[in-house]
């Protein structure tokens, strides 16, 4: 029955899609060696990805930020359960020792993480909340400590599907380099949603010259939301 799909599935209502452009306010990410920041480079490409979502017909897309401020990660997967959303995507921008490894990648929620990069990239991500000095006393220390029970499964192959949709979709853009051909698996807390099908997207590495050069390109950084949009529609496609 129709009842029994996903929710981006069913034909009764728009697909709600929430996009979480990363870090912000007091925590600025990853800084290129340029000064660019990444939480000026990822809600600058999270509006043009909600602007293009909003002009598809059936599609309705928000923002966990929509200015310079910073959000707990909690409050970043609550907002998108208050929406009701179908869907959630965590945009950020890469950073590594070595500047020249360069490229996107895209992951998803694992107990464990797929390499040790994995590991150390949803580290940095998770400690967002820390830097703004919060308490998270009450809050898991680990993602991997989160029991994922039955009712999860299907949410997290759901997810991985939207990843490799969306991986799949951004490999076939010859002006876009992505530094892995399959998704990537690490315990980023935002992605936690039970109930959500959810990906964070790393576009590319700011510690990358090149690539810091394209992240501040504003034709580039709408490539990259074009080409995430067409990845979210696909797999909606799929799913009908």
């Amino acid at each position: 029955t129709p009842e029994d799909l996903p929710a981006a599935a069913r034909d009764d209502g728009k697909v709600i899609i929430m996009i979480d452009p990363g870090h912000g306010g007091v925590d600025p990410g990853a800084i290129g060696k340029f000064k660019t920041r990444e939480k000026d480079v990822t809600l600058a490409v999270s509006k043009l990805l909600r602007d293009i979502i909003n002009d598809i017909p059936g599609y309705e897309a928000h923002l966990t930020r929509s200015t310079d401020v910073f959000v707990r990660l909690g409050d970043r997967v609550r907002m998108a359960q208050q929406k009701k959303a179908d869907l959630f995507l965590s945009i950020h921008a890469d950073a590594h020792d070595n500047r020249l490894v360069r490229g996107g990648s895209i992951y998803v929620l694992s107990e464990r993480a797929s390499d040790r990069e994995a590991e150390r990239l949803a580290q940095i991500a998770n400690d967002g909340d820390r830097v703004a000095g919060l308490d998270l006393s009450h809050e898991p220390d680990d993602v991997r400590d989160i029991l994922i029970d039955l009712s999860q499964r299907e949410t997290l192959n759901q997810s991985a599907q939207l990843a490799k949709t969306i991986l799949d979709t951004m490999n076939r853009e010859d002006d876009l380099e992505m530094r892995h051909q399959v998704i990537k698996f690490a315990g980023f807390r935002v992605l936690k949603a039970p109930d959500i099908p959810s990906a964070l997207v790393e576009l590319a590495y700011i510690s990358n010259p090149l690539d810091e050069r394209n992240l501040r390109n504003p034709t580039h950084q709408r490539l990259l939301a074009d080409m995430i949009a067409r990845g979210v529609k696909a797999y909606v496609e799929k799913l009908k």
